[in-house]
């Protein structure tokens, strides 16, 4: 089957991507991926329409899924945030179905080495999402011929760090409370994730 994204409003099934080669028409990397537990999701960049979806899952965010202060606790100081992150930036959003899941944001968008922020929802925590969703960022980043890729995580969340580690970053200055982590896109797992799923190693 092949990867045409002309289609992909939805989570497509029974989805084989063993043999899929792609097509002039794919994204950087393929949008569609399987969580952990087999489930289809579709990750692909966010749109105006998709801001409703986005701060409900924002507003429906426990305590333990928030980190550094963000997102913030209201409504109207989430559509503020997201306001300034989607104007300065470029963001990914991953969906099941209709429902936004989780969201990745680079800002600024005009920076060589932008920073990022990601967040999933905790009932699609544990699936591979986060995971994916970082994949997605670093294929996307590269096509938009950015030269590296930043973030700050808590030296407490030792599960973000190591998904960080496993994709390439490296830890470049250590503070009181949090790390800051840079990957170099010219790193060779960039070309890997480019890859059609069949095609990949």
């Amino acid at each position: 089957m092949s990867a045409n994204t002309g289609t992909t409003g939805a989570a497509c099934t029974a989805w084989d991507n063993s043999e899929c080669q792609g097509t002039p028409y794919c994204p950087p990397r393929c949008p569609r991926f399987e969580g952990k537990d087999d489930t289809l999701f579709l990750t692909r960049p966010y749109e105006s329409d998709d801001r409703d979806a986005l701060v409900s899952m924002y507003a429906d965010l426990d305590q333990y899924s928030r980190s550094m202060g963000l997102p913030p606790a209201t409504v109207p100081k989430i559509e503020d945030w997201l306001e300034r992150l989607h104007s300065n930036g470029w963001s990914l959003i991953a969906l099941d179905g209709d429902r936004v899941i989780g969201h990745v944001a680079v800002v600024p968008a005009d920076s060589s080495e932008p920073e990022f922020l990601i967040f999933v929802h905790q009932a699609y925590q544990n699936h591979g999402i986060g995971t994916e969703l970082i994949k997605q960022l670093i294929a996307y980043a590269d096509d938009r011929d950015h030269s590296g890729l930043t973030l700050e995580v808590s030296k407490g969340n030792k599960r973000a760090i190591t998904v960080y580690e496993n994709v390439g970053f490296d830890v470049t200055k250590r503070k009181l409370s949090e790390l800051e982590m840079e990957l170099d896109l010219e790193h060779s797992l960039v070309r890997r994730l480019r890859r059609p799923p069949a095609d990949r190693v």
